[in-house]
Formats: structure tokens, C-alpha cells, sequence
């Protein structure tokens, strides 16, 4: 049976980490006021209350930090959460209290103690939170987290980045640990601001080499040094992806035969150099989409980096990030 764990006994101090009245961003008992409040600031969603009443006692603190945000919440009542997918930021929740059942995408998972949660933003998602759950949450804005890890890798990334959904939040002293030192320098009231950056990337750093993910194996892989052919074929591919590139030329400029450039990028990326500028121009477009000053059409910015083809563009487009490109354009 899992080990419940006190609020007192998450670091530092006696009152209850993450607890203090500076931070308090809701306390209500008010149903309508509650779902609008943490609609504001995760997402739009059903919340149900199953025992057919009105009766909240909820409790929400906040503090952001850069693309990142902690919380704690609690509802005071069993609650019933429907946000569907997540589709901007992943969601960390490690219970206090109390308990949760998950449903994620076709997983069903008790959260409860040292078993936290890591939802990712690509699976529709259901919770029902106990009458007395109470949790730490941490908010991570998905482009930040998915081209952080793609700058590890050196590379784009092929598909969205999805997390197994178990978090042993405790018990992982990387991740405690972490989350411990995290926890004394925001209570700390003359908290420098230019750690702010540092202890983002932190958050992000230890999140995607300590916790499994479908890039995991790919990380380890990035963590030997690249051949220099395979760095070069690559900076020159970041600096000129618009142009008209083909194998030979990048073979030739490697000063490699064609064999050993794709064994290269093989072995040290698990992609082709032909896939590799294919995603480069993918996520250029995704950047475009997402300025809100640009007034070119998709077909004319997808024409402007090589995509000939739009359904096929479509196809890869939404495999890579996981929506289609007027999806990403509506958020702009």
C-alpha cells in the first residue's frame, strides 16, 4: 500500500511548503469561480462534482517561473476534472493527500503517496480527485520542453514528446532533490531574478534525463560526441535549409561518401540527413505560423520551405507536433 505523505514532511518549513499567503491566487467555495480561475491559468475544462452538491473549500497558491509555473491545489470535495488534451503543457502532480485516479489517453493510473504524474499534452485526459487530495502541480509549457529536448539531441524531433505516465516523486532523489532546492530559493524573499533562467532549465534538464520518455533512448545516444561530419552536415543544414539541398551535396560537403553520412546520422541520431532537414523546415514553419504579424498563406510558407506536396506536408506536420498547421496558426 502506498505511503501517504504529510504536508508537513515536503521541504522546507513548518507551515507546509508552498503554502504562503503571498502566493494564495483562490480560495473559494464558489463552483463557478473556482473552474474559471484554474481555467485561467491551465486550461478550459469540466469540472463535476459527484456528490451532487455545490460544496467547494478550494485552495489554490501560485508562482511562476519563466515558461514553468507551481502550484498547489486543493478543492476541498471529491471533483471530477475533464480538460480533454492538455495540448500546450505537460502537467506534474505530486500528491500531498489524498488520491487521484488518472485515465490518460488508454491508461488508467492511482496516483497516490510517492506515485505521482507526468500527463503529457497529445492524451485526452480524466481525473477524479478524493475529498481530501491535495497537490503539488507543476506547469511546463510543451515548446519549451520539446525544443529543449531536441537541443539536446541535435536534432528536431520527429514525433511529440510523451512521458511515461508514472512519477515516483519521493523516492527519485534526482527529482526530490531537485525539487527541494527549487522550493527553498523561491520562498527566499530577495531571490535573485537572473536564476530564474537557470532554475528553469534545471526543472527541464533533470525531467528529461531522469524520467522515461519516448526519447530517452535517443538522449543516451546524443550523450556520445557526434563525428564531426555529422555536426557539419548539420550546422550547415540549420543555416541554410531554405536552399535546394541534396544528398550528394551534403556528402560532399561532409568530405564523406554518401555510406558513411547516413551510418553517421544513423547511429547518432536514429534519422536520415534527409529527415533531419525535413524537420529543420517543419519547425521553421511552425515558427512562422506562430508570429502573429506574418500574412502569408500556409501553402506560401510551406511552398518557401520545400513542401511541394500539402497534403503529404499536412501528414508530417501533424505528426511532428501533434495538430495540424491551421491549429497552430489559430494560436498565433
Amino acid at each position: 500500500m502506498d505511503k501517504e505523505v504529510s504536508v508537513s514532511s515536503f521541504p522546507p518549513g513548518p507551515q507546509g511548503w508552498l503554502n504562503d499567503p503571498e502566493l494564495l491566487l483562490l480560495a473559494s467555495q464558489d463552483p463557478a469561480e473556482v473552474q474559471h480561475t484554474i481555467a485561467t491559468l491551465f486550461k478550459p475544462h469540466r469540472l463535476i462534482i459527484p456528490d451532487g452538491t455545490d460544496r467547494l473549500d478550494t485552495c489554490l497558491h501560485s508562482i511562476p517561473l519563466g515558461q514553468l509555473s507551481l502550484n498547489r491545489l486543493s478543492y476541498g470535495n471529491e471533483v471530477c476534472i475533464q480538460p480533454g488534451r492538455l495540448d500546450d503543457f505537460f502537467l506534474i502532480q505530486m500528491p500531498l493527500k489524498g488520491a487521484a485516479q488518472i485515465h490518460a489517453g488508454t491508461q488508467d493510473f492511482h496516483s497516490q503517496g510517492d506515485r505521482g504524474v507526468i500527463i503529457s499534452p497529445t492524451l485526452p485526459l480524466d481525473m477524479i480527485w478524493s475529498q481530501d487530495c491535495d497537490q503539488i502541480m507543476l506547469k511546463i509549457d510543451r515548446q519549451k520542453l520539446e525544443q529543449s529536448c531536441s537541443s539536446y539531441l541535435g536534432r528536431p524531433i520527429k514525433a511529440p514528446l510523451v512521458f511515461d505516465l508514472c512519477l515516483s516523486w519521493q523516492s527519485d532523489l534526482c527529482w526530490h532533490g531537485m525539487m527541494q532546492y527549487f522550493s527553498q530559493m523561491v520562498k527566499q524573499a530577495d531571490y535573485p531574478a537572473l536564476l530564474k533562467g537557470q532554475l528553469e532549465q534545471l526543472i527541464i534538464h533533470t525531467l528529461l534525463l531522469t524520467q522515461p520518455h519516448n526519447y530517452s533512448q535517443d538522449l543516451n545516444k546524443a550523450s556520445s560526441v557526434a563525428p564531426r561530419h555529422v555536426k557539419k552536415v548539420e550546422d550547415y543544414i540549420d543555416a541554410h535549409a531554405e536552399q535546394d539541398i541534396s544528398p550528394a551535396m551534403l556528402a560532399e560537403l561532409a568530405g564523406v561518401s554518401l555510406r558513411t553520412l547516413y551510418s553517421g546520422f544513423r547511429s547518432f541520431r536514429n534519422i536520415t540527413p534527409m529527415e533531419h532537414l525535413r524537420n529543420v523546415r517543419l519547425h521553421r514553419v511552425r515558427k512562422e505560423l506562430l508570429e502573429a504579424a506574418t500574412t502569408r498563406s500556409i501553402t506560401d510558407i510551406a511552398t518557401y520551405w520545400g513542401f511541394g506536396h500539402m497534403g503529404r506536408f499536412s501528414a508530417e506536420y501533424k505528426k511532428l507536433f501533434g495538430e495540424n498547421p491551421n491549429e497552430t496558426r489559430r494560436k498565433a
